[in-house]
């Protein structure tokens, strides 16, 4: 079975109302769909989070081309004949092997992300050439994953405590665990916003904080001692973009909360770091931002092995066969409250799995057990 054609689907859906974290403006929900056909008619679907759009797109048509040829099932000869482009080589910058020469380093996200789609895509077709889901294919059993909803985002002329009355809603709706988007106002308006919220879910569901990397190390220090007292779950991405694990140890020496991080970050090495000094416990890598499910895996592997959780950032209909095959490392997958939220998971598939009372349901659909709706594909694609 060898790989045919690669294709790259991007779709943008303006929201309804633009939305602030602490970090950027989003103005839209947008995917990139990765289509890899092969020789004898299986069709695998992966997905990127990234952007710009077009430039991932780029990658992505240029590596199809590399790629084409290659056995469909030899997802880890494709992965590291693809990664091996990011460095230099002998011989390469001549490209007298046959390879382009070394991929530019400005690059390496985008190219990282449109390795992750294609190795999606791979592991979708694996599953469909099995006759299994994912899974069940790397052995793991059906059992509902365990999923939180992220809301809270800042938008213009909203109140401080309207976030609070949104999470909340996640609560009737029957989740167990919810995520603030915060530390975008003074902390002193943050501290009353996760107050409110508190107050608002009750004493028994779950609390996840994500920052969005605002924070110095004493400045977030004293953030933290000041939420402590509202039973937080985790802080995510604390600490501003350029801060290291050691500084990661430090901030999680002086509080009680426990740190989640690793989202952002592009490989299992530099995640590795995080949890050797052992300053995170919740390990958020994103296969459709970075380098795949292949990657996934590696680090879910390295998670179990540092006794740590791993809580994969969205795509909960891709993270949950991931969750599914690590029980004991699981802490669960991320998901969006409702359809205003994220727009793409109600609008793009015609099949996909359900969440129902805080767990992702998978069923025994090959593959990861999702079908595409065209119609909406073509009426968003940018």
């Amino acid at each position: 079975m060898k790989i045919a054609s690669v294709r790259a689907y991007p779709i943008s859906m303006p929201l309804a109302v633009p939305r602030w974290t602490a970090h950027e403006l989003m103005k839209s929900a947008s995917v990139i769909l990765v289509e890899v056909r092969t020789d004898d008619g299986l069709v695998g679907y992966g997905q990127v989070h990234g952007s710009p759009l077009k430039e991932i797109c780029d990658w992505i048509a240029r590596f199809g081309e590399l790629v084409a040829g290659m056995d469909a099932l030899g997802h880890l000869q494709v992965w590291e004949k693809l990664f091996a482009l990011t460095s230099p080589r002998p011989g390469g910058v001549r490209a007298r092997d046959g390879l382009p020469p070394p991929l530019p380093r400005a690059s390496r996200p985008q190219v990282m992300a449109a390795i992750g789609g294609i190795d999606i895509a791979l592991w979708d077709i694996k599953g469909k050439a099995a006759g299994v889901p994912v899974y069940r294919l790397l052995g793991g059993a059906n059992r509902p994953i365990f999923t939180y909803a992220t809301g809270g985002q800042y938008y213009e002329g909203a109140a401080l405590d309207d976030c609070a009355r949104e999470l909340a809603a996640f609560v009737a709706n029957g989740y167990r665990a919810v995520k603030l988007k915060c530390c975008g106002e003074a902390m002193t308006d943050e501290v009353e916003r996760v107050r409110a919220t508190r107050a608002a879910i009750g004493p028994d569901t779950l609390l996840m904080l994500d920052m969005n990397a605002p924070y110095a190390l004493d400045d977030c220090i004293k953030f933290a001692h000041a939420v402590e007292p509202f039973g937080i779950h985790w802080l995510e991405e604390p600490l501003h973009w350029y801060l290291q694990p050691a500084d990661f140890a430090r901030l999680a020496a002086e509080t009680s909360i426990p740190l989640a991080h690793c989202e952002r970050e592009l490989t299992r090495f530099s995640v590795r770091d995080f949890l050797a000094n052992g300053s995170v416990y919740f390990v958020q890598f994103d296969s459709t931002r970075h380098a795949g499910f292949t990657e996934s895996l590696r680090i879910a592997g390295l998670a179990e092995q540092f006794g740590v959780r791993i809580a994969p950032h969205q795509a909960p209909e891709l993270h949950a066969h991931l969750c599914a095959a690590f029980p004991a490392a699981s802490f669960g997958v991320e998901s969006n409250g409702n359809r205003e939220r994220d727009p793409l998971w109600y609008g793009m598939y015609t099949r996909r799995p359900e969440i129902r009372a805080s767990q992702v349901h998978l069923d025994d659909v090959p593959g990861f057990g999702i079908e595409i709706d065209w119609d909406f594909v073509r009426r968003y694609q940018a």
